[in-house]
């Protein structure tokens, strides 16, 4: 007689608002053996709410690794068990990888159970480019990695969006600045769902003045939305004089400094060097 292993549900939790907790979601927590989640403790507080008696094991980055096999037995025993993250959905910035890949391969039915996404809720209302995105969850929280990866980003034409800790928030909006430039626009989405929801968008210098003002800006679950590069156009080809001169100073300066120079140089737009570089350097 064949053996029915169980199904691993990947399931949603609100982002703040408990309302967002969908009924499907409820059932389900109900109906599983066990429910594995990112932080026992935090995750407690949300199943006493509703009133869920289901058992909880904690999975986590520090335990996932050792934890997913014995939970993998489980399914393949005929158990059907839960995955859940602090908020929103598993596995987006949140553990759960190394779990569901092992459960695929061991031939156990996974299924989602959609809901709440900080990243989806904030790109869905910060009314830039949407048809399109890049999503790049945490940068490095070190300066140097930081900026590393900003520059790699910064000739990206999707809209792309990153998370960002509440105390790195106003420095990884300045290294933006720096190195996107004053008009680039992105929209900060802080605390979305919670009462003191924010949907802040501006070009870039005009964005980190008013985080940098209110300090209350820099507290909470933050998104990061920001817009994508210009698509190039004939317009913007440059002749090999002038190429040969923004050339010739990237090597040697950095983006900014280099569009600057050249601007001086070959009398073109700062601005239209600017770009150009980003692209060059990307």
């Amino acid at each position: 007689m064949a053996v029915t292993t169980g199904t691993l549900y990947i399931v949603a939790t609100p982002i703040g608002n408990l309302q967002d907790m969908t009924p499907r979601a409820l059932d389900i927590l109900n109906a599983v053996s066990l429910i594995a989640a990112e932080d026992t403790r935090h995750s407690g507080r949300l199943l006493q709410h509703f009133n869920i008696q289901t058992p909880t094991t904690a999975c986590h980055d520090h335990n996932e690794r050792g934890k997913s096999q014995r939970l993998v037995e489980r399914l393949l025993a005929g158990e059907d068990l839960a995955l859940i993250s602090d908020a929103g959905t598993p596995l987006i910035s949140d553990p759960g990888f190394h779990l569901v890949r092992l459960a695929r391969e061991a031939g156990v039915r996974i299924c989602p159970v959609p809901g709440a996404c900080a990243l989806i809720a904030g790109l869905s209302a910060a009314g830039l480019p949407s048809d399109r995105f890049a999503f790049e969850g945490f940068l490095p929280a070190k300066s140097h990695g930081r900026r590393q990866r900003i520059q790699a980003l910064a000739a990206e034409q999707r809209t792309w969006m990153l998370y960002e800790a509440p105390h790195r928030l106003l420095e990884c909006l300045e290294d933006l600045l720096e190195l996107l430039g004053p008009e680039r626009q992105v929209v900060l989405a802080r605390e979305l769902t919670k009462t003191f929801e924010t949907i802040k968008g501006a070009p870039l210098a005009e964005l980190v003045e008013w985080v940098r003002a209110d300090a209350d800006q820099q507290r909470g679950e933050c998104v990061l939305i920001v817009e994508g590069a210009p698509q190039p156009d004939d317009g913007d080809a440059l002749d090999p004089a002038a190429e040969r001169v923004l050339d010739i100073l990237l090597a040697e300066l950095p983006v900014k400094q280099a569009a600057a120079l050249a601007a001086q140089i070959t009398g073109l737009k700062k601005n239209r060097l600017y770009q150009l570089a980003l692209g060059k350097n990307a």
